[in-house]
Formats: structure tokens, C-alpha cells, sequence
């Protein structure tokens, strides 16, 4: 089991920035992907970002591409998501999650590959 608690959310005016964090213990393994997704009441995940478990391979949204950045201290099981320029269309629940899928699966920013979620933080960006 591995357990992923995320913290940094909170309310920006739009133009701003927020950094999201992620911590993971329990049965951590570097070889986790990890991914950042963000949900609005009664709509599905959508995948904003993964980083591969070296961190040399990421993958981000169109939606995001440019303004928001993945990275990840494996020293310190932590994952990150550095978001600039942050746009009214940007609020939502943001979830971090683990995926183990082989042959880089993980980085298709598929909700059902991955494993492990935390409980969400809250993103609110005002115009």
C-alpha cells in the first residue's frame, strides 16, 4: 500500500502561482509514475501531468502545457506541481496519484492506471 497526501492548494488570483505537493509513504518504490490529476463536481479526472519514475520523462496536458511543471525528489518520496499563470479554468480539485503500469503506460494520463490517489487539495483561481 502506498499512501499520498497532497498539500499547497488554496485561492490565487488569476496570473498567479501555487506550487502543489505530494507526499508518499508506506510501501514506496521509486519505480511509482507520478501524476497529477484535477476533477470539478460531476465531471471526470482529467490528467494535468505525469513524470516517469527517474523523473526524465513527463507528459502534460495541452491545457497546461507551458504554465504548469512536474518534478520529483525521490530522496524525498515527494512529487511536485509548480503552476504559473494560473487561469480561472485551472479551479478544481487537484488529485496526486501513483501508477506502476509497464512500457510506460503511465504517462497516457489515464485515471484507471493508476493505483494509488490521495484525497485531494483544493485549487481556486478568481478572475
Amino acid at each position: 500500500q502506498v499512501q499520498l497526501v497532497e498539500s499547497g492548494g488554496g485561492s490565487v488570483q488569476a496570473g498567479g502561482s501555487l506550487r502543489l505537493s505530494c507526499a508518499a509513504s508506506g510501501n514506496t518504490d521509486s519505480r511509482f509514475y507520478m501524476g497529477w490529476f484535477r476533477q470539478l463536481p460531476g465531471t471526470e479526472r482529467e490528467g494535468v501531468a505525469v513524470i516517469s519514475s527517474g523523473g526524465v520523462s513527463t507528459d502534460y496536458a495541452d491545457s497546461v502545457k507551458g504554465r504548469f511543471t512536474i518534478s520529483r525528489d525521490n530522496s524525498k518520496n515527494t512529487a511536485f506541481l509548480q503552476m504559473n499563470n494560473l487561469r480561472p479554468e485551472d479551479t478544481a480539485t487537484y488529485y496526486c496519484a501513483a501508477c506502476s503500469r509497464p512500457w510506460g503506460a503511465c504517462l497516457n494520463r489515464r485515471a484507471a492506471d493508476f493505483a494509488y490517489w490521495g484525497q485531494g487539495t483544493q485549487v481556486t483561481v478568481s478572475s
